[in-house]
């Protein structure tokens, strides 16, 4: 049953009409619960918010798949908006974003254009930019992107999706490049062919993953909600003496407060991820794919309002 209903909300992410209602109606039914706002001065008071209680957060402007060369470059300008927003405002926070929003599937020196321009701003103000992981489809052409540009700029941070088969080679592949890694166990829908089809081996990856990395020496975002990766983590670093400085837990913004405010008392860096934008229907509706509790959660949101 699970399955069924993760696949049902997968394919509702891709509906094309329902993302069109989606933006007449807003961030109503239960999505501004998980999304900061449409832009991103609506944003900026919920940052300094959860600044105030001690968590760091990185912010995502929403939209992919963009095949507009015009929107490609809008999308970029609206993400150096954002780093000179959070100078401005001195929030700690740290700016992700999708390479296909940056005009991927448009050309290859479009998209390295806009991101030479996003991350020249940002170390400017010595903000970290992470480059979110897509579908299975775009991963080599991500890493390689990553890769490329990793060398000129050291703020540039990158994502490996534990549910892949390849991604134990893509992490031995990016450990020359002393990587700054978010590890995530993946959430879109994809093959038998590439990925675990179950969710124990894909959480045993996800344990292997962080163990690599962090014994390899770089420093790792576990990005997680599940216990079982939070405590595995907890005693992993205690086991190999690996200071709290070398990694840190991301939580999705207003999944998991108590476990967010609970890891902060105990001494470790919590970062919260927040999305803002009108493009919000294809991230909630594969939040609501990735755990059936979040259903309850939006239902809750639309009949409060």
């Amino acid at each position: 049953m699970e399955a069924i209903s993760k696949n049902f909300f997968l394919y509702l992410s891709n509906n094309k009409m329902l993302d069109r209602m989606a933006k007449r109606f807003g961030t109503r039914f239960g999505a501004d619960k998980i999304v900061g706002g449409e832009t991103f001065p609506q944003a900026i008071p919920l940052i300094k918010q959860l600044n105030e209680e001690g968590l760091v957060v990185t912010v995502d402007h929403l939209g992919e798949f963009v095949d507009c060369e015009s929107e490609s470059r809008d999308r970029a300008g609206e993400c150096i908006r954002s780093i000179q927003q959070i100078a401005a405002h001195q929030l700690q926070s740290e700016v992700s974003l999708k390479l296909t929003s940056l005009g991927l599937d448009i050309s290859h020196e479009l998209v390295m254009e806009n991101m030479e321009l996003i991350l020249k701003e940002a170390e400017k103000h010595g903000i970290t930019v992470t480059i979110d992981m897509e579908d299975s489809s775009r991963c080599g052409a991500t890493l390689d992107i990553y890769k490329a540009l990793k060398k000129d700029y050291p703020n540039l941070g990158t994502v490996v999706q534990s549910y892949l088969y390849r991604s134990d080679q893509d992490l031995d592949d990016l450990n020359e490049y002393d990587p700054y890694l978010r590890l995530v166990k993946g959430a879109y829908k994809e093959s038998g062919k590439v990925a675990f089809p179950e969710k124990k081996l894909v959480d045993d990856n996800l344990k292997h993953l962080i163990r690599k990395n962090l014994l390899n020496g770089n420093y790792t975002a576990i990005a997680s909600h599940d216990d079982a990766i939070v405590a595995y983590t907890k005693q992993l670093v205690k086991e190999h003496d690996i200071p709290n400085d070398r990694f840190e837990f991301q939580m999705l913004y207003g999944m998991r407060t108590q476990m967010q405010a609970d890891l902060l008392k105990e001494g470790y860096k919590v970062r919260v991820y927040m999305p803002y934008g009108e493009d919000w229907y294809g991230y909630f509706m594969r939040r609501l794919a990735e755990r059936p509790a979040n259903i309850a959660f939006a239902m809750k949101g639309i009949f409060s309002k």
